[in-house]
């Protein structure tokens, strides 16, 4: 599976992005015709080879006539990217991209997300920033993306709403759940944009996956920059091993006060919000009461859901939370012949590139249940099939 780690050592911007694409390998002309499909008018774009502090790139300019940069709505800009020709996948992450800056914004200035007017991010270069990464990262064939931890900048910026602090408030919630730090430089470093693409693409923050280095590009940013060479790196390759790094939100809470029949809802609820695994252990606390610890693990956009079902369906009064990294095999469903009928199981990939077959819990209750058999020679069954394969 070919994949994409993001050197983001001086932060990420939609522009640098599709530049590093371009540098990477992305045909210009290929970008250029797929973009035309867009109903907009008056730009043009073009690519300028340069270099940062010795290392070149390229650097990737959408040139707007000022007459043409016009607020939009989200309701606006979804309508131009459904009627473009595009694929059905980046239709779809290019509307999720504006629509989660949309949901930031409505949030921000106090109105619905269909009615924010957006700006500097609903502008023409902004649309063919966020509509020229995705087709690039379609076109490269990257199945997944991950990223470094992402620096920021200080101070202000002059938009259209006024003069703003940095990070701009759209751009600090997007990254909700994401590994940030100081850069110390007063600059923006990351842009909207670059906050709602890297949201909507990449999986994990932080340390490089296991991959065999293919090709690299390098994105150019327009300004330069005292400390460092204003570029975001591209590292694109297959990945090495059949396991992935993920970034999660762990959060956990104490309870020595809640009723015991309230467990077992509290685990539907948290479940049923997209939690990836819920865990209750007997521990001892305070005056050597007996308690229970609550230790669940979700996805990071998933943190702030989480976190209210555990106060709103527990007595906690406080929870704990932290990012941590998870390394999982590669799995998927599969159906496969047994001797009472079709049956889905869990295929797994191993680090050796081989495969392993679990058994479902729910298909094998049900066929227990359906057909009379011991739950134990269903399980017994499946997991025989793991040695046959290997024989």
């Amino acid at each position: 599976m070919k994949i994409a780690y993001l050197d983001c050592f001086s932060g990420i911007s939609g522009d640098m992005f599709v530049g590093a694409l371009l540098d990477a390998g992305l045909p210009f002309d290929e970008l250029q015709k797929t973009l035309g499909s867009l109903p907009l008018r008056g730009y043009r774009v073009e690519t300028l080879r340069t270099h940062k502090n010795g290392v070149h790139g390229t650097r990737f300019i959408v040139a707007v006539q000022m007459e043409n940069q016009v607020a939009r709505r989200f309701r606006d800009i979804k309508d131009m990217i459904q009627s473009a020709g595009l694929s059905s996948w980046v239709k779809e992450k290019s509307i999720e991209t504006f629509e989660s800056i949309a949901m930031e914004e409505s949030k921000i200035h106090g109105c619905l997300p269909e009615e924010v007017h957006f700006h500097e991010v609903g502008a023409t270069d902004s649309i063919i920033d966020v509509v020229g990464t995705l087709y690039g990262v379609e076109r490269l064939g990257i199945a997944s993306a991950y990223a470094s931890a992402l620096p920021l900048g200080s101070g202000f910026v002059d938009t259209r709403h006024g003069r703003m602090p940095l990070p701009a408030p759209a751009t600090l919630a997007l990254l909700r759940g994401v590994p940030i730090y100081d850069s110390g430089l007063k600059q923006e470093l990351v842009t909207p944009t670059g906050a709602a693409l890297a949201r909507a693409l990449v999986k994990s923050f932080g340390r490089m996956p296991p991959m065999v280095v293919e090709k690299i590009g390098y994105g150019a940013g327009s300004r330069d920059l005292p400390d460092r060479p204003n570029l975001l790196r591209i590292i694109i390759g297959e990945e090495e091993l059949q396991e992935r790094l993920e970034t999660v939100t762990v959060l956990e809470a104490n309870l020595d006060d809640t009723n015991p029949e309230w467990f077992s809802f509290l685990m539907d609820q948290l479940f049923e919000a997209g939690a990836l695994d819920v865990v209750f252990c007997p521990v001892q606390m305070k005056k050597n009461r007996p308690g229970v610890l609550v230790h669940v693990i979700g996805r990071p956009h998933q943190q702030d859901d989480l976190m209210n079902i555990l106060f709103r369906e527990s007595t906690t009064l406080g929870v704990r939370f932290r990012y941590s990294q998870r390394k999982v095999l590669e799995r998927s469903f599969v159906e496969i012949e047994s001797p009472w009928g079709p049956m889905r199981v869990k295929r797994v990939l191993q680090p050796d590139g081989s495969s392993f077959i679990y058994p479902e819990y729910e298909m094998c209750r049900k066929i227990a249940l359906d057909k009379g058999v011991p739950l134990k020679e269903i399980y017994s069954w499946v997991m025989g099939q793991n040695r046959r394969s290997a024989t």
